[in-house]
């Protein structure tokens, strides 16, 4: 398409003007199918609400809270780019009653495993402590459906240069043995690190995901 969205590369944002569009508690509350998806999961108080704030270049769109479990249904916003960013419920709080951990696994699971439209999956890892048993019990589960898969090990500005980038290259090791649509970086809601390596990438699977839909052929 010669007159394409803004990209990272050509001095824009893919996600500038970002808005609500939706939120699902179930299934039945999820919006039809349309543009390219990208979700984003993670671990409660890993920093992904920060992180997709950060993104967006918005202080409140996806609410961010020190209390781990806030975010209890899948949030939808859209894109000027004619793409849908998707905020999931976050993991591994234990607070959260049993039956409301039951509710969001299986309504998560349902849509990462048949969402036609996800286009590739953000997992938010804090840098910390990156790669817990949840997160890799979400990377194995997920792989089968061969979608991308990018890390986003967030609050780097927590470490020294040093330590994070011990961290990094843990990560991407891990991450090699499941395949190579897997990748991780380092990001920092604080100062900003990192968006734009972020945006590259994921206006790469944009990209991808908008050829493929033209090139499905109608039926006459």
């Amino acid at each position: 398409m010669a007159n394409g969205p803004p990209s990272a590369e050509s001095g824009g944002s893919i996600f500038e003007g970002a808005t609500y569009l939706a939120s699902a508690h179930s299934l039945r509350d999820l919006p039809l199918p349309g543009p390219p998806e990208i979700a984003f999961a993670g671990r409660s108080n890993a920093g992904k609400s920060s992180a997709l704030n950060t993104l967006v270049r918005h202080k409140r769109l996806a609410f961010t809270s020190k209390l781990p479990g806030r975010t209890q249904m899948i949030n939808f916003f859209a894109l000027r780019s004619a793409a849908v960013l998707v905020d999931l419920p976050g993991y591994g709080y234990a607070k959260v009653p049993a039956t409301v951990r039951e509710h969001w696994g299986a309504v998560v699971s349902a849509y990462l495993a048949g969402r036609t439209t996800l286009c590739g999956l953000v997992v938010i890892m804090d840098v910390r402590n990156p790669l817990t048993s949840l997160d890799e019990q979400l990377l194995r589960w997920f792989a089968p459906r061969g979608l991308p898969v990018h890390a986003l090990l967030t609050k780097s500005d927590k470490l020294s240069r040093q330590n994070a980038g011990q961290a990094l290259a843990l990560v991407r090791a891990q991450l090699a043995k499941l395949g190579p649509d897997y990748s991780v970086q380092l990001f920092s809601a604080l100062t900003r690190a990192g968006v734009a390596e972020a945006e590259s990438t994921l206006a790469a699977w944009l990209s991808s995901a908008r050829l493929a839909q033209d090139e499905v052929i109608p039926a006459p």
